[in-house]
């Protein structure tokens, strides 16, 4: 048989076998982190041939579905207490815990020049409607009450809050105008290799507690190699570079 021939047919031959080992992963993600991971997930499947069943949403909605039996196999959280929670319950397994990234909040206008970079348009009167995630079920929530505390305005901006079930609809808010600005994530509002739309003050970090954003194998995906291959991605170069990307720590 040619050489060359020959190669072809073993290269097509451990493609097929790659394809045949190929599985899928059912992924709870936090809301916050949907856009990196549709990235992520187009590179796992590159170098490992395993597909990404993703859903997105508040990672205290998911903890309650967890526990009531939804069949996720990985869960990519927004804080770190959630996953050592289903651990201690016996719905996640200890060991594979590890913070993948460490979020970043930011307050965000799609008005260019309403939030200055000092964030001072929290004391003014221009903020009607302020727009945050639900502090009981996302963490960027709690952050964003720690920052109104830390600036003396929780009293002030109480009245003017509008709540989202998660950072997703506290970004949609403010993105549709139904907030004048809202405290998001800044991996939502920062698409790689683009300027930033409207306007912005990054927050410093000293002004709330880390939001670090813990992983996890689930119960359920114990006996699913992809679901530990997702994991190992998490820690590849190129996974964190795209966390890079959005802004994310770590």
């Amino acid at each position: 048989m040619h050489r060359s021939l020959r190669r072809l047919l073993c290269a097509a031959f451990l493609s097929a076998a790659a394809l045949a080992r190929a599985g899928e992963v059912p992924v709870a993600v936090a809301a916050n982190f949907a856009a990196p991971m549709a990235r992520i997930g187009e590179g796992f499947r590159a170098a490992t041939g395993h597909v990404l069943k993703v859903s997105t949403g508040a990672t205290g909605k998911f903890y309650a579905q967890i526990v009531a039996g939804a069949p996720f196999e990985v869960l990519l959280a927004a804080d770190a207490e959630t996953p050592k929670r289903l651990a201690a319950e016996g719905h996640a397994v200890a060991a594979t815990a590890f913070t993948y990234a460490i979020g970043r909040l930011v307050l965000w206008s799609r008005e260019p020049g309403f939030v200055d970079e000092q964030g001072a348009v929290l004391g003014s009167e221009r903020i009607r409607h302020l727009a945050i995630a639900n502090p009981k079920v996302a963490p960027y929530g709690a952050a964003a009450l720690e920052v109104l505390k830390a600036r003396g305005l929780s009293d002030a901006l109480a009245p003017r809050l509008v709540t989202g079930e998660s950072i997703a609809q506290a970004h949609q808010f403010a993105l549709t105008g139904n907030a004048e600005a809202g405290f998001v994530a800044l991996s939502q509002v920062r698409v790689p290799g683009k300027p930033m739309a409207g306007s912005a003050w990054i927050v410093p970090a000293s002004l709330y507690s880390p939001i670090r954003q813990d992983a996890v194998l689930l119960k359920a995906g114990e006996k699913n190699p992809a679901a530990a291959a997702l994991l190992d991605y998490l820690k590849s170069d190129a996974a964190k570079a795209v966390m890079r990307d959005y802004g994310y720590g770590g």
